[in-house]
C-alpha cells in the first residue's frame, strides 16, 4: 500500500519535478524516504532561505515552479523571505512544509506555529493537506496556481501522520496546456491609433517581459516598429541590448540620463511593466500617455496610471499590434538622436585605472569576461544600480537581479541555480560583502554539487547602499561598518578556489583564470564607492540645473 508521502512524490513526478531544494526535518522523513525511491533529486542546502531562493530562481528561469521543502516551525519560517521574493518577483514556486500529526500529538505544542496562516499574505495559496485522497488534486492545483499569471509561490503543509498513513492508490491528474487569450481587438485598435498618432514614441520593457514565453514576440515587435526602447532593471535583455534602438536602463526613478528620452516622449508603450518594481519613471499630469501591455490589467498607482491597456498573452498580442502599425510609423525613431549621448555619458570613466576600482570599471570588466549568454546574478547593494545602469545585456535572463523585494542574500543561491540549469554557460555571482555573508554557507552546497561558478565579492566593509543614503541625507557616518573574514581563506575552507585582486588591471585576467579553472571560485576585490556621490548625486543635480535653466 502506498503512503501519503508516496502519493505526494508521485504527484510531483507527474508535474515533471526533477529536483527539490531544502532542509528536511523529522516531520518530513516519510517524504524523504519516498524521494529516495523516486526520480527526483533532493538537493540539501545549508539554510532554508537559500533553498527558497534557488527554487524561486528555477521558476524565474524555466517558467515552471521550483520546489523546496522544510520542516515545521523554525524551518518553515525561514522560507518567509524566499516566499516574499517569489511573490513580489512573480516567480512560480511550490513550498512543502511538515507539521506534527493532526490526529493526535504526543508533543503538545512543541515547535508548532500556524505556518499556513503565516504564509497566506506571502503566497497565492497556503493550505494544509488533511487527507491522502486529495493529494494528487491539491498538488495539481498548486502547480497550476503557481504558474498562472501573475506567477508566484504556493505553500502545501503535509502533517507527518498524513504523510505516513497508508492510502488507496489514487490516479494522478493529467496536465494539459492552458493557452492565454490574446488581447481584445478593440484594445489593439485603440493602442494602434495612439501609436500612429505619436510624434515621439518610446517602448519600455519591464519585469513581466522577461517571462521565458514572452521574449520572441517582444523582440519581433521592437524590430518591426523600429521604436527605440529602454528597460526597467528586471526587464533587461528582453530585447537585444546590442541593437541600435536600445536607449538605456532606468536604474533610478528620475533625473538619470535615460530620462532625457523618457521626459521628451509623448507616448510610452510599457510592455510587461509591474509596479512591484521600483518605478522606472514617474507619471504626472503633464507627462506622456502610456499604453500598458501585459498579461494582467494595470495596477493603478500614484505614479502609474496608463491611458490604454492591452491585456492578454504578450507575445502574440504584440504580433497583432505590430500588424496594425508596421510600415506606417513616420516618427518611430524621433528620439534616437539622444541615444549616443545617453549611452556615452553612462559609460563615462568605465576604463579608469584608479585603485580601488570604481563600479563602472568593475561592470566594464565583467562584461568583457562574460559571453553573450553568460549569466550574472546580483545580490542587493549599491553595485546593483551600477550593473543595472551600465551592464549591456544581449540575451533575456542573463542579468538576474531583484528590483521587487530587493532582498540581500539571494545573489549566491540564484547564481547556483543558474549554474545547475546551464552547466555549459559561464555563471557569475556578484555580491557585496554584506549580502554575501548572509548566505555564504551555501558555498559548501555549491562545492558539494560540483558546480562551475565564480563568486565576485565586492568589499567595502559596510552596508554600502545604506551608508550612501546616510551621506546623501547629510547624516553622520555611523552604525553601518563591519569587519570581514579573509575571504580567500574562507573560500578555501569550503574546498573552493580563492583569489584577491590587488590591482585594477588584474580584474579581467583574474576572473578569466577563475572561469578557466572550473569548479567554485571566489574572487574578492575592494570597491571605491566615491563615484556614488559624484555620478548619482552631484552630476545628476548639475544636469537638472542645466535642464531647468534651459527651460526658463
Amino acid at each position: 500500500m502506498p503512503k501519503g508521502s508516496d502519493l505526494l512524490v508521485a504527484a510531483l513526478e507527474n508535474e515533471g519535478v526533477d529536483r527539490i531544494f531544502g532542509v528536511p526535518g523529522e516531520e518530513n522523513l516519510d517524504v524523504v524516504e519516498s524521494l529516495r525511491k523516486s526520480s527526483i533529486q533532493l538537493i540539501l542546502t545549508r539554510h532554508e532561505q537559500a533553498a527558497a531562493f534557488m527554487a524561486a530562481t528555477y521558476g524565474r528561469l524555466t517558467g515552471k515552479p521550483g520546489v523546496c521543502i522544510t520542516t515545521l516551525g523554525p524551518g518553515a519560517l525561514n522560507l518567509a523571505t524566499g516566499a516574499a521574493y517569489a511573490l513580489l518577483g512573480a516567480m512560480p514556486m511550490v513550498m512543502l512544509t511538515g507539521q506534527k500529526g493532526i490526529m493526535s500529538s504526543r508533543q503538545a505544542k512543541f515547535q508548532i506555529v500556524d505556518v499556513v496562516g503565516t504564509f497566506k499574505p506571502l503566497t497565492k495559496l497556503s493550505l494544509q493537506i488533511v487527507s491522502t485522497s486529495t493529494i494528487p488534486t491539491l498538488v495539481r492545483d498548486a502547480f497550476r496556481i503557481a504558474t498562472q499569471e501573475r506567477p508566484g509561490p504556493v505553500l502545501l503543509e503535509l502533517p507527518e501522520d498524513i504523510a505516513g498513513e497508508e492510502a488507496e492508490s489514487v490516479a494522478m491528474v493529467a496536465q494539459h496546456p492552458i493557452e492565454i487569450p490574446v488581447a481584445h481587438r478593440a484594445s489593439l485598435d485603440r493602442a494602434a491609433e495612439m501609436i500612429l498618432n505619436a510624434k515621439r514614441p518610446l517602448i519600455m520593457l519591464g519585469a513581466a517581459a522577461s517571462r521565458p514565453r514572452s521574449t520572441t514576440g517582444i523582440a519581433g515587435f521592437v524590430r518591426r516598429t523600429q521604436i527605440p526602447f529602454f528597460t526597467t532593471q528586471m526587464g533587461k535583455g528582453t530585447a537585444p541590448g546590442g541593437t541600435k534602438l536600445y536607449m538605456g536602463t532606468a536604474a533610478l526613478s528620475e533625473r538619470d540620463y535615460v530620462h532625457e528620452a523618457i521626459d521628451r516622449a509623448d507616448l510610452i508603450i510599457a510592455i510587461g511593466h509591474d509596479t512591484i518594481e521600483k518605478p522606472p519613471f514617474l507619471m504626472g499630469p503633464g507627462g506622456p500617455q502610456v499604453i500598458h501591455v501585459n498579461y494582467t490589467p494595470a495596477n493603478v498607482e500614484q505614479v502609474y496610471f496608463p491611458q490604454c491597456e492591452v491585456v492578454g498573452d504578450v507575445g502574440p498580442s504584440l504580433e497583432l499590434l505590430a500588424d496594425r502599425v508596421e510600415g506606417r510609423l513616420h516618427y518611430a525613431g524621433a528620439l534616437l538622436y539622444l541615444r549616443d549621448d545617453i549611452l556615452n555619458r553612462i559609460a563615462d570613466r568605465a576604463t579608469e585605472a584608479r585603485w580601488p576600482p570604481t563600479p563602472q570599471r568593475i561592470v566594464h570588466d565583467v562584461r568583457q569576461v562574460m559571453p553573450e549568454d553568460g549569466i550574472v546574478a546580483l545580490d542587493n547593494g549599491m553595485y546593483k544600480i551600477w550593473f543595472a545602469r551600465n551592464y549591456r545585456t544581449l540575451v533575456a535572463n542573463t542579468l538576474l537581479l531583484d528590483n521587487a523585494l530587493a532582498t540581500m542574500g539571494a545573489g549566491l543561491p540564484s547564481a547556483m541555480m543558474a549554474a545547475m540549469l546551464y552547466p555549459e554557460r559561464r555563471v557569475l555571482a556578484v555580491c557585496g560583502d554584506g549580502g554575501f555573508m548572509m548566505n555564504s554557507q551555501e558555498m559548501e552546497t555549491a562545492v558539494r554539487l560540483k558546480l562551475n561558478l565564480v563568486v565576485l565579492v565586492l568589499e567595502d566593509s559596510a552596508y554600502g547602499m545604506i551608508r550612501w543614503k546616510q551621506a546623501v541625507d547629510h547624516f553622520p557616518d555611523f552604525g553601518l561598518s563591519f569587519g570581514n573574514p579573509d575571504f580567500v581563506r574562507y573560500a578555501e575552507s569550503y574546498g573552493a578556489g580563492g583569489s584577491r585582486i590587488e590591482s585594477t588591471d588584474a580584474i579581467l585576467p583574474t576572473l578569466e583564470r577563475a572561469f578557466a579553472g572550473g569548479g567554485v571560485h571566489l574572487v574578492v576585490v575592494p570597491i571605491d564607492y566615491s563615484e556614488n556621490i559624484r555620478v548619482l548625486v552631484d552630476e545628476l543635480r548639475e544636469k537638472l540645473k542645466r535642464v531647468d535653466g534651459s527651460q526658463n
